[in-house]
């Protein structure tokens, strides 16, 4: 139940952390999209003022050469082209009908459009006046608005020249003028990347543009250095529009750095949002590692008190039934009986310090707390008194171990009793770990400042992943049908911290079935 409460716990903090992330992309996404929007709106406004700023500027222009040839020839109008309409209203209350009607005349300057383009046809500029007038009668009228009687009761009259009538007036003609011009003459190229530049900068875009003016679908003249059309990045509008509603001409924003510029708006919090996530990914990690950690180091603990409860009971076990034989009448008179006894005695007793030891050596290594004094010792001398610690068990499982000293230098700065301790580990590992009689090879060698000594034997060897963590403490691999073999898994992280405080190396090769190598590299005296 609890490893699926864990595995449940790991699975949701996964899901949940994945969620962030994806949360975080979509916010990311929808921003972009809001200010590529944003981004859309602020051009139009740009593309709208600037082509409006045009229009004007052309319009201004003609004007100009409109009032002074006008104020320069003085003529009188000649009226013609009357045009009059009207409407009529009448109240059923008050018997009383009001009939309105106004008229436009024509006044003619006598001026053509050629005085603006030589290249023009000739078209005569005009000039137009209104006139309105208000009659009201208290008979009736017929359905046509014609009156019966012969004069109104009353009557309004205004003339004059409306600012509406004489603005769409001078429109009309000088975009007949106009429209015959080529677009090289009606637009300045300075002038409009100025108008650009500076729309631009009012709506706050600060990015690279590249502009063109095309003429039903064709680029023209009109156009910066560096214009290439694309259509994901260029956005459009209409210039100069005629009477008749007809936009031949359209001008072209183009942004070849859009992508970038949008997200560099965004640039600042994606930062934050990454960094955020980042310290999220890292916590969870490490906190995910140390559950893991700490669910392994609580199954180890539970297997190292399994262990040693077990290498405790059997000698505590033996040493009884050895009292227990030891107070027998028949066996306390036998001499040699008592004396076994007593031997296996305290061969148990030793077994049970020897666990009690390498458990404080670990705990006191760990604190710092165990004085290693080195000293100069030839390094073979230390590995001969080692093999024979080893020889007696060696030759109980009718094993055979060889050596092979070859290095030509071999005096060492070390502790002589704990190296001699770390070399009887490794030798023991190698004698419990051979299924069949154990043969062991002993050989040192120099290799530039260091001697490297290596220890082969023909056990059950060891996975790859038992490689990697063989020198934790605690760590233990399964070795199947082989029971007799009893540890807690302290010995080799023992001998890797001995290797490591003499400033030298550990290493192990082996494969599953043929064996295992260890490397021991130590440094010389110089």
């Amino acid at each position: 139940m609890n490893k699926l409460f864990f595995r449940l716990l790991i699975v949701l903090m996964s899901l949940s952390l994945i969620g962030i992330i994806l949360v975080q992309g979509y916010l990311f996404n929808t921003s972009l999209v809001n200010n590529e929007e944003q981004f859309k709106f602020h051009v139009k406004q740009v593309l709208g003022n600037v082509s409006e700023k045009l229009s004007k500027q052309e319009a201004y222009t003609f004007y100009e050469k409109y009032n002074r040839l006008k104020d320069s020839i003085g003529k009188i109008p000649q009226k013609s082209d009357f045009l009059e309409f009207g409407y009529f209203q009448r109240d059923n209350r008050t018997n009383q009908t009001i009939v309105y009607s106004s008229s436009i005349t024509s006044e003619d300057y006598g001026i053509n459009s050629s005085f603006f383009d030589k290249y023009n046809d000739s078209v005569s500029i005009k000039s137009f006046t209104s006139k309105r007038k208000t009659e009201v009668y208290n008979d009736d009228v017929d359905n046509s608005g014609l009156k019966k009687m012969n004069s109104p009761e009353l009557t309004i009259e205004k003339t004059g020249r409306p600012d509406v009538l004489k603005e769409a007036e001078f429109e009309m003609f000088y975009k007949d003028i106009a429209a015959q011009k080529p677009i090289q003459e009606r637009i300045n190229l300075e002038q409009l990347n100025k108008l650009l530049s500076q729309e631009l900068k009012n709506y706050g875009v600060n990015t690279p543009y590249e502009f063109s003016v095309y003429s039903n679908g064709l680029a023209t003249k009109i156009k910066s250095e560096y214009f290439s059309y694309n259509k994901e990045n260029t956005y459009n509008i209409p210039i100069f529009i005629d009477n008749e509603g007809n936009n031949k001409f359209q001008l072209l924003l183009q942004f070849p750095q859009k992508k970038k510029y949008l997200i560099s708006e965004l640039i600042g919090i994606g930062i934050l949002a990454i960094i955020f996530t980042l310290v999220i990914v890292v916590a969870y990690a490490s906190a995910l590692s140390q559950l893991i950690k700490q669910r392994q180091i609580s199954e180890i603990k539970t297997d190292f008190i399994n262990n040693m409860t077990h290498e405790f009971k059997t000698p505590i076990a033996t040493i009884n039934l050895a009292l227990d034989a030891i107070k027998s009448p028949k066996v306390i008179e036998d001499k040699e009986k008592v004396f076994r006894y007593l031997q296996m005695i305290k061969d148990e007793n030793k077994r049970m310090h020897a666990q009690v030891e390498n458990v404080l050596r670990i705990s006191k290594l760990e604190k710092r707390e165990l004085e290693i004094n080195k000293e100069t010792h030839d390094i073979h001398e230390v590995i001969e008194d080692a093999i024979e610690h080893v020889s007696l068990i060696i030759e109980d499982r009718e094993g055979v171990i060889t050596t092979r000293l070859d290095a030509k230098r071999s005096s060492v700065l070390l502790n002589d009793v704990h190296f001699t301790n770390i070399l009887v580990n490794v030798l023991d590992n190698a004698i419990k770990y051979s299924v069949e009689s154990p043969v062991i090879e002993v050989s040192t060698e120099n290799v530039k400042d260091y001697i490297i000594i290596k220890i082969k034997d023909n056990g059950i060897g060891m996975s790859k992943t038992a490689q990697k963590r063989i020198f934790e403490k605690f760590y233990r691999e399964h070795t199947g049908d082989l029971h007799n073999v009893k540890g807690h898994g302290l010995g080799l992280a023992y001998v890797k911290t001995i290797v490591e405080d003499h400033n030298g190396q550990i290493f192990v090769e082996s494969e599953k079935g043929k064996g295992s190598t260890f490397i021991i590299k130590v440094p010389l005296i110089n």
